[in-house]
């Protein structure tokens, strides 16, 4: 509920503090004593797109302040939260507007956006009038109050996860048919290079074992002349011989050297053990180095195509096998890939059903909500002297959304058997106003939480019809908050609370002023609406009677 606005320095307003209440709020006054003003400030403050120039000539800025009451379960709490922002059970919305153009706002002394005022505005009022465009004259919100009216949210529900499965279902085939198309086109790459793979069949650390070898196979010839000729100096021609001759001569003369050569025979038996594990290490690198010259050939072609692979592959020639071991498991997702396809798209069908079945459900509703809701409006329009215009709930197909597969409008034909139309093209003035009010009674619910504010709705009508309509908004205020301004006397007469607006001028310059009216001044104020500026006591006596009921 909208507890107060305060402006300053507003188009023609300096100064102006307003309170308001539950139940039905009236202003009237004077055709251009600025009435309309108050809705520009308050349309400014809650971020509305309206007037370029605000700001009242000769001051450096233009400020409106409005305050809500905000239960704890008020939609703008929502807002509040996802925009970061401090909330209490008091909502303070503040804008500045400076002489030059900049606007700044704050949320309870916290600065926001333009976008952040105008989601809150959505949970905290509705604006009806001849010029709404954005209620119930904007066909792109007609069906979200068709939902509303027919209380459809566990069918939207429903329906919004069928949608979100379903597009969930849709992006796991598309990415699993692209990247089995990935695969395909390059099929005949994979299973040339798994079979390439497979046919060389490199191991870990055999490259740096063919190197190794490939090495000691060419230095061989180098090294193997001076192996064989150490190999002959320690052998039995050589040192070996030697060293046994020599053993074998002091042998023979030992036991006359009185024990002398006891210590050198065990030293020289020592270097001929030594010399014999030498000679047998020789022959065995000897052995080693006698190849077959294919062999030379078979290893170096081997460590060739393990390493031209490694590079044709780009990775390192120990990772060759891991790399193989990769392309297989991509040639066994290829060859999966049809059945997991054809899989996914299995559960898309699935999902399809299940989204229209829930659509069809929901449609289903939406056409029988739609037939309630043209009754009741029709219901009443009689009362407001347009019981032979026709008001239809158009339903048409549109495009599969998260919303279903409906495209609704609200349509008016004003006599029976001329053409329908959307409202604000086909109704009048005074027609478009009532059509408004009497679809609004049908839809509002009985605790909104918005303060429904109308702008001269009940032009063009007098007499029954001017107090049929204001005792349609005194029902909708009953168990909320309205706020109507009017230039009818039998709806001003209904009031639970009434303001009077008022221009006055002094020297060059014009101020508008908001006066709260007591009841004898409300009588004075419904006289002036009903005969003029002449208030006559049969004018008062009248007003009397209307306020009286």
């Amino acid at each position: 509920m909208l507890r107060s606005l305060d402006i300053r320095d507003m188009l023609i307003i300096d100064r102006l503090e307003l309170e308001f209440r539950p139940g039905l709020n009236v202003l009237t006054g004077e055709t251009g004593a600025g009435k309309s003003i108050l809705l520009d400030s308050l349309g400014f403050v809650l971020g509305w797109r309206g007037r370029a120039e605000l700001v009242r000539q000769g001051v450096a800025q233009g400020e409106v302040v409005a305050e809500f009451d905000l239960p704890a379960d008020h939609p703008a709490h929502a807002v509040l939260a996802e925009a970061g922002l401090p909330a209490d059970d008091t909502l303070i919305l503040r804008r500045v507007n400076t002489a030059d153009g900049r606007k700044t706002a704050w949320v309870n002394d916290r600065r926001c956006s333009g976008e952040v005022l105008r989601q809150l505005s959505d949970t905290l009022i509705e604006l009806h009038g001849q010029h709404d465009d954005r209620g119930l004259l904007n066909p792109r919100g007609h069906r979200a109050l068709l939902d509303q009216y027919g209380q459809h949210e566990p069918l939207l529900a429903a329906l919004r996860d069928a949608w979100r499965a379903r597009a969930a279902a849709a992006r796991a085939l598309a990415e699993a048919e692209a990247a089995l198309e990935a695969m395909r086109a390059e099929e005949d790459f994979l299973r040339h290079a798994v079979s390439e793979l497979d046919a060389l069949d490199p191991q870990p650390g055999e490259d740096e074992a063919l190197d190794t070898r490939r090495r000691l196979m060419q230095g061989a010839e180098k090294i193997r002349e001076d192996i064989a000729r150490a190999a002959q100096a320690i052998g039995t021609d050589g040192a070996e011989g030697a060293s046994a001759d020599a053993l074998r001569w002091l042998e023979g003369v030992a036991d006359r050297a009185e024990g002398q050569l006891d210590e050198p025979m065990a030293a020289l038996g020592r270097a001929m053990v030594e010399l014999d594990e030498a000679a047998r290490g020789i022959a065995t690198c000897l052995d080693a180095l006698d190849f077959d010259p294919n062999e030379l050939e078979a290893c170096e072609e081997r460590l060739f195509a393990i390493r031209a692979l490694a590079r044709k592959h780009d990775v390192a020639p120990d990772d060759l096998g891991q790399f193989a071991e990769d392309l297989r498991t991509r040639l066994a997702s290829l060859d999966q890939g049809d059945d997991r396809v054809a899989a996914l798209r299995a559960d898309l069908a699935g999902r399809d059903t299940a989204y229209t079945d829930a659509a069809t459900r929901l449609t289903a509703a939406r056409t029988e909500a739609a037939a309630r809701l043209d009754s009741a409006v029709t219901t009443e329009l009689a009362p407001l002297r347009m019981e032979r215009a026709v008001f239809t709930t158009r339903i048409t197909p549109a495009e599969p959304g998260p919303t279903g597969v409906d495209d609704v409008t609200f349509e008016v034909a004003t006599n029976p058997g001329a053409p329908s139309g959307p409202l604000n093209r086909i109704a009048s003035g005074g027609e478009l106003s009532r059509f408004l009010l009497a679809l609004k009674v049908c839809l509002v619910g009985e605790a909104s939480g918005l303060t429904l504010i109308f702008d001269e709705i009940d032009r063009g009508v007098g007499g029954a019809t001017a107090d049929a309509v204001g005792r349609r908004l005194a029902a909708l205020a009953a168990n909320g908050q309205v706020l109507v301004v009017t230039h009818s006397p039998q709806v001003a007469a209904l009031a639970d609370h009434h303001w009077r607006v008022e221009k006055s001028t002094t020297g060059d310059e014009t101020l508008s002023r908001v006066i709260p009216l007591a009841p004898p001044d409300r009588v004075d104020e419904i006289a002036r609406m009903l005969s003029g500026d002449r208030i006559t006591d049969e004018a008062r006596a009248a007003a009397t009677s209307l306020m009286a009921g």
